[in-house]
């Protein structure tokens, strides 16, 4: 091959939520870190031009990374070394000064272009990073969800360019500042899911030389690569059960892609070899963890379910009327993505809990009249989110409550509480996590100075605290669908 056109191999994950340990599949171990190390050092043995990049969300998910509040995820992606990783929402979960804490243990280069203090304004992290391979430069940048500020907004001093269109002009800003640099091949590293990647990538400039979009968030499985006004746009599901290859062939006379092939590879014992230092790394936080948390809670009488963040579940309203009771609400609103598991039972422990479980937060008490509440459910359960066009959160419900939505009147067909119809000015107590409450006007549709008397009150600052003594003080634990919240398609309505 000629100088002209040179060989790089680009290998990426994404939202692994510490993911570390294999799993027995079909009489074979499946993911994992050890077999995804294993599988990252035979390609770098064999390819000198192959990085690796992971596109945000290493943190959060697993048991082993919550009790260390991310220190154990970071000494295992050391090991993994990545050649270079971007932020996710998740990465900021135990807080901005702890996500700056670890970055400074990261033994790895972390971009992203829009995270800054306001004033004076400065950038949290790089935006972007030139790796030099096999005699290109390769320009990385760095872009993350527009969720991450819903975590950060209350401090007055953080901002984010969190729209699309600002980050494609952040994109703009940065290529264009270095066109009198020869730039062989830029990839952005994005975390703001599959559908706005493709957004993004139609509002560049082809000027600016974006060649590639690597992203997460959205938890995307693909069979090929997805291209938009140019540019490959690629994600590799979530965890470490596979892994997204890409086999470029660069231009660099014209600082383009020749040809390409993109693979999603599968982290399995077939495939890939295990690597024993990892292994024994991760199995020391294990270890620990186990002596913590593998104490028996309570007994189900049979194992629950939670097989879809979208609708009605048992866990979640096990889970909801659990904090329900403890707290003395009328109703308990749980943000369904809350469930990191989608089974549980029939014995619980406090390792399956906190698995199941993993983002402890506030709960508050808001007051919210019965038109209000209509209101919310309503916006849960508009049209662009059904069809998948938006992204939001659903939740579950504690008993009380039944609802019976008419997609294509576009209302409530029935809805009651405590078995009579709920009057639009019957005003309710109502449980919600800090976070939720935080973004309330985006996730519930409704500002928080309209709801009655305008705040919020705490009622606890552990929600694993409140889960872990209802389990222990509860026996002959159930829970079933009961459609507290039921969508009725209507005729002639698209379903999503």
């Amino acid at each position: 091959m000629s100088d002209r056109f040179k060989d790089l191999i680009l290998l990426h994950s994404n939202d692994l939520h510490g993911d570390f340990l294999a799993e027995n599949i079909d009489e074979k171990l499946v993911g994992g870190v050890s077999m995804l190390s294993g599988y990252v050092s035979k390609i770098r043995a064999e390819n000198p031009h192959a990085l690796y990049c992971i596109s945000g969300d290493m943190l959060q998910g697993s048991l082993i990374d919550s009790e260390f509040k991310g220190l154990s995820t970071i000494e295992i992606m050391n090991i993994l070394d990545p050649d270079i990783v971007s932020l996710g929402n998740h990465e900021i979960d135990y807080g901005l000064a702890h996500l700056l804490f670890l970055e400074r243990c990261a033994n790895f280069p972390i971009v992203n272009a829009n995270l800054f203090i306001k004033n004076p304004y400065t950038r949290l992290f790089d935006p972007y990073k030139f790796i030099k391979i096999n005699g290109m430069n390769i320009l990385f940048i760095g872009i993350i969800t527009m969720e991450t500020m819903r975590n950060i907004k209350t401090d007055a001093l953080l901002g984010s360019l969190i729209n699309v269109e600002d980050a494609a002009r952040e994109v703009g800003h940065i290529c264009n500042a270095y066109r009198t640099i020869d730039v062989d091949f830029t990839v952005l590293l994005t975390h703001v899911g599959f559908e706005e990647d493709k957004r993004l990538a139609s509002m560049l400039d082809p000027e600016w030389g974006v060649d590639v979009i690597i992203g997460g968030h959205s938890h995307t499985v693909l069979e090929k690569p997805e291209e938009v006004n140019g540019i490959l746009i690629v994600q590799a599901g979530a965890g470490t059960d596979h892994i997204g290859r890409f086999d470029i062939v660069v231009d660099t006379d014209n600082n383009s892609i020749h040809s390409w092939k993109w693979q999603l590879v599968p982290i399995d014992s077939e495939h890939c070899e295990r690597d024993p230092f990892i292994e024994k790394t991760i199995q020391n936080f294990k270890q620990q963890t186990d002596d913590k948390f593998e104490r028996v809670l309570c007994r189900f009488r049979r194992t629950l379910t939670h097989p879809k963040r979208g609708q009605e579940t048992e866990l979640g309203n096990l889970f909801a009327d659990g904090l329900r009771d403890r707290l003395g609400v009328d109703l308990m609103l749980l943000g369904s993505g809350s469930f990191r598991r989608n089974e549980a039972g029939p014995v619980l422990t406090l390792r399956d809990l906190r698995e199941v479980f993993p983002y402890d937060d506030k709960v508050v008490m808001i007051k919210a009249s019965g038109a209000q509440l209509k209101r919310m459910l309503a916006h849960v359960l508009r049209e662009e989110v059904l069809k998948g066009e938006v992204r939001n959160t659903f939740y579950q419900l504690s008993s009380g409550i039944r609802a019976v939505y008419n997609r294509k009147a576009r209302s409530f067909d029935v809805f009651e509480f405590e078995g009579e119809p709920l009057a639009d000015d019957n005003v309710l107590k109502i449980g919600l996590q800090n976070y939720h409450y935080i973004n309330i006007e985006s996730a519930l549709g409704i500002p928080a100075k309209e709801l009655v008397d305008g705040k919020a009150k705490v009622l606890t600052n552990s929600t694993l605290d409140i889960l872990e003594e209802y389990f222990i003080n509860s026996h002959e634990i159930s829970a079933q669908v009961e459609g507290r919240l039921e969508i009725i398609h209507g005729e002639d309505c698209p379903v999503a």
